[in-house]
């Protein structure tokens, strides 16, 4: 048994999203405005930059947020440091008891494949409008295969040693809206791509993600590609992690509130670690419907053409 200190979801955002500079104003230091954003030197006359409750210390190249920036700056525990931020009073005490490790972990289900990958290339060709030869590349590097019985396409996250670590499933079927992840995938390896140049893309499903790659395919190859199936950025940490090549993310989720929700929290929260992180959204909902509207369009010009001729 053991006790901690449990905040609500708002005081969390209160003290996250507190005004840094407030604070150091609070504190009788002194901050320099500089452009759009602030400036003001540690002890050890580092310069940190600071935007609103974000912050980046330009020497140790390390950031975070507002109950960050008092935790190491005023050597403070997590609960002290929310505390000192909202007031004494915040915050409950409360006990738990700790799980055993080996009741939370959890060993990944491989399914089972198919002797060949007909139905797969079918519906990701006929139905998704991805290329073959596309298709031939991520299915030979062991990427996508068809899963035994239920035909599903599976897109396959390898980490560095080659070993499986995650399962997306997404059926194949007509009507099928069929998506999940396999039990004890590991999102820090969901399916992913990589490459050799500085430019990292996450999206949030693998078929987006190929839609992307065939609709801008000059040097897809040196690039490195993930996809989190879901809004997480997971395996977008452990790419960096493996390629401190990577300076430039482009995040591709969703055109709604959910995908440009989370795009922002990730560029917020990457900016304190000094990476240059861009947005880019789809016209329509997502890189595939993008995809396949060009393609109706392309065909539309095409019979257009032959009309006139």
């Amino acid at each position: 048994m053991s006790g901690y200190i449990s905040f609500t979801d708002e005081e969390k955002t209160r003290a996250y999203e507190a005004d840094i500079v407030g604070l150091l104003e609070r504190m009788g230091e002194t901050v320099k405005k500089a452009g759009r954003e602030y400036e003001w030197f540690d002890n050890k006359d580092q310069k940190v930059t600071i935007s609103n409750y974000l912050w980046f210390n330009q020497y140790e190249r390390v950031g975070g947020n507002a109950v960050d920036f008092i935790r190491k700056y005023l050597g403070m525990n997590y609960p002290d440091a929310v505390r000192y931020i909202l007031g004494e009073n915040t915050g409950q005490t409360r006990v738990f008891k700790r799980r055993p490790a080996e009741e939370t972990e959890r060993k990944l289900k491989i399914p089972d494949s198919y002797k060949n990958m007909n139905r797969v290339f079918s519906y990701l060709m006929n139905k998704r409008g991805l290329d073959r030869n596309l298709l031939h590349t991520f299915a030979s590097a062991g990427l996508i295969y068809e899963s035994e019985p239920y035909h599903n396409v599976v897109f396959v996250g390898k980490d560095e040693a080659g070993v499986i670590r995650h399962c997306h499933k997404r059926g194949t079927a007509s009507q099928s809206v069929y998506k999940r992840n396999s039990p004890g995938s590991d999102p820090r390896w969901s399916f992913h791509w990589i490459g050799n140049s500085t430019n990292l893309f996450l999206f949030e499903a693998p078929i987006d993600m190929l839609s992307y790659i065939q609709m801008f395919p000059n040097d897809w190859m040196n690039n490195t590609y993930a996809a989190a199936c879901s809004v997480s950025d997971k395996v977008l940490e452990q790419c960096l992690l493996v390629n401190p090549n990577i300076h430039n993310v482009y995040v591709c989720f969703d055109n709604d509130k959910a995908g440009q929700d989370a795009a922002k929290r990730i560029k917020e929260k990457f900016f304190t670690k000094g990476i240059h992180v861009e947005i880019l959204v789809p016209t329509l909902k997502d890189w595939n419907e993008d995809l396949l509207n060009s393609m109706q369009l392309d065909e539309s010009e095409v019979n257009t053409t032959c009309l006139q001729t």
